[in-house]
């Protein structure tokens, strides 16, 4: 079964339309063969996604010059736990090779 797809102005038309009062959630959703609980989502999404309408444009650019900054240093956090990862695989192996029988004993069970 296909999912039907709505355009942005026919979402927003029904959710003025729930907003405006003139009839309930249930007989705008009947009118229009649509579930009542897609038309909440629509509405809570409507309603919170308002307030960007009103932040200045400095806010828009602070918040999303902070988004940057937090997804370079989550990348950089990521190279860097990679990095150690290596470099603490190829010390066990490493080890391995060099205490032989005694590695077991010391440091547990060998790795893969």
């Amino acid at each position: 079964m296909l999912r039907k797809k709505y355009t942005p102005k026919f979402k927003a038309d029904r959710v003025l339309e729930i907003i405006e009062g003139t009839k309930t959630l249930e007989e705008i959703a009947s009118k229009h063969n649509i579930h009542p609980n897609m038309l909440r989502n629509w509405k809570r999404e409507f309603l919170e996604r308002s307030l960007e309408l009103f932040e200045s444009n400095k806010e828009r650019k602070e918040s999303a010059a902070n988004e940057r900054e937090v997804s370079e240093e989550r990348d950089e956090l990521l190279k860097t736990v990679g990095q150690l990862t290596i470099e603490r695989d190829w010390l066990k192996k490493k080890s391995s090779e060099v205490l032989g029988a005694e590695y077991e004993k010391r440091f547990g069970k060998k790795p893969l």
